[in-house]
């Protein structure tokens, strides 16, 4: 069966080869990386992105398929593009992000813009706009404000990803295009990607001498991409366009997705190859937000990362203490409980407290109709608990149903506002199709008007919107710790491969801080939904506040778990006390996908260490990132048993080396400070 489409194709700057082929490279300022594009004599257009001079994705297609046009196009054979104008240049991006794993990046790169003549009246003009960094390359589809354009039906990009090589890859296979974007990054080869498959961003794979990741940037009102396999069963994948939610749901093949009014011009997200020597470097890399556009929020001062205490993952099940236990009051969905939070939050000196589902008068998990988000249930106080909270330091946080908030979105922010929150959790999006997209850009350009931060959950894999609304801290779209409850899908090599995966991107609410430990075979008999128990150490847990990304961070466990009996900390507390939820800088140490990784992240001139394992072993963790003169180093490693750590501190500097010694489901973390500082805060 044919489908009637159009593929408009796009050809780059421009050489002539022997059979009249035109090609053109745009190369990375180091010159390492290189992306050529060619318009074949046939009229064909492809790509090819090298490293070192070697292919790392060999010749593939590009272009737009566009719904119910006759077919034309060099790629169909209908003759082709003229090539109009072309520009090179070169650039650099250079910013500050308020939150976020690297404080000030700096990315160069070369770039190429490439504009055609079409010879068709309703659509005359078409650019293509390639761009080369260090760390990756780019390329985009853009339709420039003309003359006699209007709107336009995109049914799908022709944009494939023909790889060299019979590649190691990691992936999350969806399956479908409407789901939670949570799942494992599992193991499979470049020539196993099937056309039936639907995987979602990142697509990780190695080379033997190189890592690529392959994802999007800058996200406008488009639908979001999903991978699957070629049809004819090479390596490698092709980009597929999550269809509108409005097709004839009788339609299989002659449907859109996405509407796009062209007048005024339109541009597509960034079609992103990250790259590096290893998978690991490329979890230093900030290209996706290079190519992001930029921050729409002027005033970032309010805009605060931190800690958070949580009810959900606990159950909200614990003995409160006095005196918010007076008359027989329990934990539950209260204000007194939620005073208790806040007590101890501003004893462990936590930011927030985040308050989950079931404060407002209707609320579901469901978009219920009859749900009111600015009333909360009469036994909860949201003024008395912010006033509280905020008399002890502590900022409070909100949950909410993203369509029942959508539905009172106005009138539901200017109050949270009024009634002192710092920011909403919003929950159930689970879409990325064209539709949905208006609603991100709108809440999060509306909070920040009220200057409200924003965790979403359900959420596509970040694709920038962190750099262009800075006060968009953090999103699932992470099979995280809550998974515990009902399942064993959390195991220690699923934890590790989320940094050289899911983590490239951006932040990920994973929801650490359990504080309940089992082995693997011990957790089937302590597995529960209420105060739930993990699969990894103690070392392993305290090592996520430093691998994982995220600048609104939960302590997910309840306020009794971090106490021992006599009421002293339990081991690691100390550490969560001082851990920082945002960074200045970050950087690789050591590891590999599936089986350990180790990496450093410095907040101002102190820098802390986290390390997971799978299986057992000792990481030597060279400190040449260290400044000038000496430092004291304290460990928190694995103990003799899951729960517990043994703790030390030695003096060291720059050029030494220390060792972090993981258990098996494993880890450990390290703070290095100056050691002047060290002394001051004796």
């Amino acid at each position: 069966m044919k489908r009637s489409v159009a593929l408009l194709a796009f050809c780059l700057s421009l050489t002539t080869g022997a059979a009249s082929a035109q090609t053109v490279s745009t190369a990375s300022p180091d010159r390492r990386n290189t992306i050529e594009v060619t318009l074949s004599d046939s009229g064909a257009l492809t790509y090819r992105i090298s490293r070192n001079g070697k292919a790392i994705i060999d010749t593939s297609a590009l272009g737009l398929v566009l719904q119910n046009r006759p077919p034309f196009g060099t790629t169909l054979g209908d003759g082709g593009l003229k090539l109009a104008a072309q520009a090179t240049t070169t650039g650099i991006d250079d910013f500050t992000l308020p939150v976020g794993k690297t404080k000030h990046v700096r990315a160069a790169y070369g770039q190429s813009t490439l504009t055609f003549d079409t010879g068709k009246a309703d659509l005359p003009r078409l650019q293509l706009m390639v761009r080369a960094y260090d760390d990756g390359v780019a390329f985009r589809y853009v339709i420039p404000a003309q003359d006699g354009v209007g709107a336009l039906d995109i049914q799908d990009e022709a944009t494939a990803y023909r790889f060299a090589g019979d590649y190691d890859c990691h992936g999350l296979n969806q399956g479908r295009y409407e789901n939670s974007f949570e799942g494992e990054h599992d193991a499979i080869r470049a020539s196993q990607f099937r056309p039936f498959h639907l995987f979602q961003a990142p697509v990780v794979c190695r080379t033997g001498e190189a890592a690529f990741a392959i994802a999007e940037s800058d996200p406008q009102i488009y639908p979001g991409a999903y991978y699957t396999g070629l049809n004819d069963g090479a390596p490698g994948v092709r980009l597929t366009l999550t269809p509108r939610k409005d097709n004839d749901p009788g339609a299989r093949f002659n449907t859109r997705a996405a509407h796009i009014d062209a007048a005024q011009g339109f541009r597509t997200p960034w079609r992103v190859v990250m790259l590096g020597d290893s998978a690991g470097q490329l979890i230093e890399s900030e290209l996706i937000n290079a190519l992001a556009a930029p921050s729409k929020i002027a005033d970032t001062g309010w805009i605060k990362p931190g800690l958070s205490a949580w009810d959900w993952w606990n159950g909200n099940q614990f003995p409160l203490p006095a005196p918010h236990n007076a008359n027989g009051q329990v934990s539950g969905m209260n204000t007194a409980t939620y005073k208790a939070y806040a007590d101890f939050a501003a004893e462990m000196g936590f930011a927030y407290i985040l308050i989950d589902e079931g404060w407002s008068v209707g609320s579901t998990v469901e978009p219920n109709p009859a749900a009111d988000v600015t009333r909360p249930k009469p036994e909860m106080d949201i003024a008395e608990i912010v006033r509280y909270a905020k008399a002890r330091g502590v900022g409070v946080w909100i949950w909410l149903q993203w369509q029942q908030l959508d539905r009172q979105l106005d009138e539901a922010l200017a109050i949270y506002e009024k009634w002192g929150v710092k920011g909403v959790k919003v929950d159930f999006l689970n879409r990325n199709d064209q539709e949905i997209m208006p609603f991100y850009h709108r809440l999060l350009s509306k909070a920040a008007d009220h200057r409200l931060m924003v965790d979403l959950h359900g959420a596509f894999p970040p694709a920038g919107l962190t750099r262009t609304y800075p006060n968009y801290m953090t999103q699932e779209g992470v099979l995280g710790a809550e998974n515990n409850k009902w399942s064993r899908r959390i195991t220690a090599k699923h934890n590790v491969t989320l940094a050289f995966t899911r983590g490239l991107l951006g932040p990920m609410d994973y929801t650490p801080g359990g504080f309940r430990h089992a082995r693997p075979d011990d957790f089937p008999a302590e597995q529960r939904f209420i105060n739930p128990y993990v699969m990894t150490t103690r070392g392993a847990g305290l090592a996520m506040y430093v691998v994982y990304e995220s600048p609104f961070q939960m302590v997910s466990d309840s306020p009794p778990a971090y106490k021992k009996a006599d009421g002293s900390l339990e081991d690691g507390v100390d550490f969560l006390k001082v851990v920082p939820a945002s960074w200045d800088e970050t950087r690789f140490i050591a590891g590999d996908i599936d089986d350990h990784v180790v990496i450093a992240r410095r907040s101002g001139d102190r820098w802390f260490i986290g390390g997971m394992t799978d299986k057992a072993k000792s990481v030597k963790v060279p400190l040449g990132f260290l400044g000038d003169g000496a430092y004291t180093a304290t460990l928190w490693q694995d103990g003799e048993s899951v729960s517990t750590l043994k703790r030390r501190q030695i003096r060291t500097a720059k050029g030494e080396s220390l060792t972090l010694d993981m258990a098996a489901n494993g880890g450990g973390v390290i703070v290095l400070m100056p050691e002047a500082k060290t002394k001051n805060r004796k």
